[in-house]
């Protein structure tokens, strides 16, 4: 072939994609026009993709899963996508978010920290900031996430939006992040959560001790088929897990945290009481 152009695939995600892209195509005898003509583009955008000098879309990586036949696997174009976009979260992570979004519940535990769906842009740039200090990541990545969590939060917000529980540790409402004028902005952002027709809100008292479930963030989607999976992270690392096994053993837990809660009113109760100390 003339003209072709090697990719290194290891050179970045975008690369990775364009190279798998071509890989695939080939793979099934298929010239570029002819997957243009499936996805509904042109031979030369996909010319284009493949050899690094355009980016993928998110609507472009589904039609492409289709034409494939990845679409919901573990190596769906939309997966591969969503960590060139989001390539400073966590990984395992991007792949959540796809599920997230189309989750009819979502059940949340969270320890030390707000909740990023519960976050306020102040609160949520504090902690980017402060990850910037540490070196964690670039200035570029702070401003990825905290506009990426502001398009995720939108996301939920609709027609036939889902149930959304969270239950969150006293930890996250006593460590004072960014002031007090952050602070209390956030706790009151927490009281209007707990008010939405959709939601649950509660607080695990430090005084449960030994009957909280959970020693680390938790996150459970129920999809539309009722299906449930699993979302857990650790300071690395993100884990999604879809096999009943495992997952009906951390619905259980869950159930059990709401028990040992605090009720809804309470939780809001004890939030007033905090802010009356933070101004």
């Amino acid at each position: 072939m003339v003209n072709r152009k090697e990719l290194n695939p290891e050179a970045s995600p975008q690369a990775a994609f364009g190279a798998r892209l071509r890989r695939l195509r080939e793979a099934r005898g298929w010239t570029q026009d002819h997957l243009a003509t499936l996805v509904g583009c042109t031979g030369r955008h996909i010319s284009a993709l493949e050899t690094g000098r355009k980016s993928p879309t998110l609507p472009f990586s589904r039609k492409v899963d289709v034409a494939f036949g990845t679409m919901n696997t573990t190596d769906s174009f939309e997966r591969e996508w969503r960590e060139i976009k989001h390539g400073s979260l966590l990984e395992g992570f991007p792949e959540y978010l796809g599920y997230e979004g189309r989750a009819v519940e979502i059940r949340l535990f969270e320890v030390g920290i707000i909740p990023g769906l519960l976050q306020t842009p102040e609160y949520a740039r504090v902690l980017a900031d402060s990850a910037v200090r540490r070196e964690a990541i670039t200035p570029e990545q702070a401003d990825e996430r905290v506009s990426f969590l502001s398009e995720r939060q939108a996301a939920l917000v609709r027609p036939r939006a889902p149930m959304i529980l969270a239950v969150i540790d006293e930890s996250c409402i006593r460590r004072t992040v960014g002031g007090a004028e952050v602070m209390d902005a956030q706790l009151q952002r927490l009281a209007e959560f707990a008010a939405l027709p959709n939601t649950m809100f509660q607080i695990a008292p430090y005084d449960i001790g030994e009957h909280r479930p959970f020693n680390r963030p938790v996150n459970l989607l129920t999809l539309a088929d009722r299906s449930v999976m699993s979302y857990v992270e650790s300071q690395t690392n993100g884990y999604l897990d879809r096999e009943s096994t495992s997952v009906l053993p951390l619905v259980r837990a869950y159930h059990q945290l709401q028990a040992e809660a605090l009720s809804q009113a309470a939780s809001v109760g004890m939030i007033n009481e905090v802010r009356k100390g933070i101004l």
